[in-house]
């Protein structure tokens, strides 16, 4: 039986078993234990097998494995020809299952490598997440629309989403961010010219740059949580966010805004792109406030334009 077996190390680099890379990535030299079940049970690396280029198979404990191997594993099963999986997964003891499909592995694997995830307590902006199977029978709702694309793509990527969106008028009001396997930090790479928040030329410099480096760092920071969850998960998600954003980094004025979103992850050969698909909600544009006027932002734009 002919086996070849690789390791993903927790920053996503693949890593031949026993090699000097592994080894050093292991910490440790010398091992007189076995090194590939330690990796795996306790620093969250990632086995990955194939045997016989008939079946592979991934050994992995969840809880300690971070988003760069995750993608990088996902990746590898996508591209691959071979349509049997076996996981093993280690909770208290080593659970095993097998599939037959490349999706279902792949998502498979999201569910068991995703925590519970609890969105960046903040007083600036407030999430709440509303019923994503509710936007699916909401024909009125234009975010529905990409919602259902998305399904009939079965979340792959290609040049298709982008006419969808102009031919359905959605293409202004979308964003869409990358994830690499070797890079959990999301990155611009579009931004549509409907975001009235940010400074006009950055749908065009933006582009490439990471999410948190946007003109309000604390605001890309918060979002950029929320695009790493869906990207590492394989689940949408459709939020309504009030959220007071500086405009201009140095300047005390906020704009504030209200929108429902849509998140949809989307798999292409090298990356992860998240859509992010607003609606605008109200009159957001009455609402400017000088920060100083309140230690609670949005308690008083709240009050403001109510």
């Amino acid at each position: 039986m002919k086996r070849l077996t690789m390791l993903v190390t927790p920053a996503g680099r693949w890593v031949a078993e026993d090699s000097t890379e592994f080894l050093a990535a292991l910490g440790d030299p010398n091992p007189d234990y076995d090194s590939t079940l330690f990796a795996v049970k306790n620093l969250g690396f990632i086995k990955f097998q194939m045997i016989d280029n008939s079946i592979i198979e991934i050994e992995l404990h969840p809880r300690n494995v971070k988003l760069p191997a995750l993608l990088a594993v996902q990746q590898q099963v996508m591209s691959s020809r071979v349509k049997l999986f076996r996981i093993r997964y280690f909770e208290t003891s080593w659970q095993s299952e097998i599939t037959a499909s490349t999706e279902q592995a792949v998502s498979r694997l999201s569910e068991l490598c995703t925590p519970a995830f609890a969105p960046p307590a903040s007083q600036k902006f407030v999430v709440e997440p509303l019923d994503y199977a509710t936007l699916l029978s909401n024909e009125s709702n234009p975010l529905r629309l990409m919602a259902q694309k998305w399904r009939t793509s079965f979340g792959h990527f290609d040049p298709s989403v982008i006419s969808f969106a102009i031919d359905h008028q959605l293409l202004s009001r979308m964003m869409i961010f990358g994830v690499k396997p070797s890079e959990s930090d999301p990155v611009f790479r579009f931004i549509g010219d409907g975001f009235q928040w940010l400074e006009d030329d950055y749908q065009f410099y933006g582009v490439g740059e990471r999410v948190e480096n946007q003109p309000d760092k604390d605001y890309g920071g918060w979002v950029a949580e929320f695009y790493k969850s869906v990207a590492s998960t394989g689940q949408p998600r459709y939020d309504r966010v009030t959220a007071a954003i500086q405009t201009t980094p140095g300047e005390r004025r906020l704009f504030m805004t209200r929108y429902e979103r849509l998140l949809l992850p989307w798999k292409t050969p090298d990356e992860v792109l998240v859509t992010m698909l607003s609606k605008r909600r109200g009159d957001e544009d009455a609402g400017d406030l000088e920060v100083s006027e309140a230690k609670s932002p949005l308690y008083r734009i709240s009050a403001k334009s109510s």
